[in-house]
């Protein structure tokens, strides 16, 4: 049974109709990503439902991966083939401590329209009722969202993140494995969040930081910086791309009034 924007409907089966997705990348995110489309998928089929998503495959700009399978996902050529797939919808996964910046580039280089991101949850998630996610977020296995938390479009939840009451978390932004933020927290625009760091309710971390593994962020971490440490401190300024980034959204502030700003959408089903 055909559904709408050309998804499908298994016979028997509830809820919304079936869509193909296409995810950008074939890195270790764009790894795990896949992995959390074909648990929903199994979770989705054991409740009675039809999956959300179809896996179609990856695309990847390395050409010695196309015509290949990473983890039995075949990677069908480069990320340009999303404008040929205009029936899919589509994650952007890449990204790393070394160039957290690469995620946004690609985004804007793809220049699709908002309605064309999909968002991916993990089946072991728990987000609440009051949370809300923005378009092109993935949240992984394991993740807690308790109260009235806001996380923006293309933003990277990784395995086991918990994040509290009120916390806001930018368009971009990463947060790697086991990262936890006390309530009222505001993570700026990009910013990368290592793995198992803490920080302190109602702090405030920077558009475009980064912030160590293993890090205590007790104190608030100013744009464009490179924190680490228990305490957390300042180490150093931010690499090249991230700076660029911070950069751009200044420029934009000071043409329009205002940067860019973070779009959510209610939490999936």
């Amino acid at each position: 049974m055909s559904g709408p924007a050309g998804g499908t409907r298994s016979a028997g089966r509830t809820g919304p109709p079936t869509e193909d997705l296409l995810i950008v990348g074939a890195g270790g995110f764009a790894r795990e990503a896949a992995q959390a489309v074909r648990d929903a998928a199994a979770a989705d089929l054991a409740a009675g439902r039809a999956p959300r998503w179809r896996l179609a495959g990856h695309l990847d700009d390395d050409p010695a991966l196309h015509g290949r399978e990473v983890d039995g996902v075949p990677v069908l050529g480069a990320c340009a083939l999303v404008h040929e797939r205009p029936d899919a919808r589509v994650v952007v996964c890449v990204g790393s401590p070394r160039d957290y910046g690469v995620r946004a580039r690609l985004v804007r280089r793809l220049a699709l329209p908002e309605g064309r991101y999909a968002t991916v949850v993990h089946p072991t998630a728990a987000l609440s009722g009051s949370s809300v996610l923005g378009p092109g977020t993935v949240v992984l296995a394991h993740c807690v969202l308790t109260a009235a938390v806001r996380v923006g479009a293309h933003v990277a939840v990784m395995p086991q993140v918990v994040l509290t009451h009120d916390d806001e978390v930018g368009d971009f932004a990463t947060l790697a494995s086991g990262v936890r933020l006390g309530g009222g927290v505001r993570l700026g625009r990009g910013a990368y969040v290592g793995a198992g760091a803490l920080v302190r309710e109602y702090t405030k971390v920077g558009a475009w930081s980064l912030t160590g593994m293993g890090s205590t962020v007790l104190a608030e971490v100013p744009a464009g910086e490179v924190w680490a440490g228990s305490p957390a401190r300042r180490l150093r300024e931010a690499g090249g791309p991230a700076l660029d980034e911070l950069r751009a959204d200044e420029a934009d502030e000071s043409k329009y009034g205002r940067r860019p700003e973070t779009r959510m959408e209610s939490t999936p089903a």
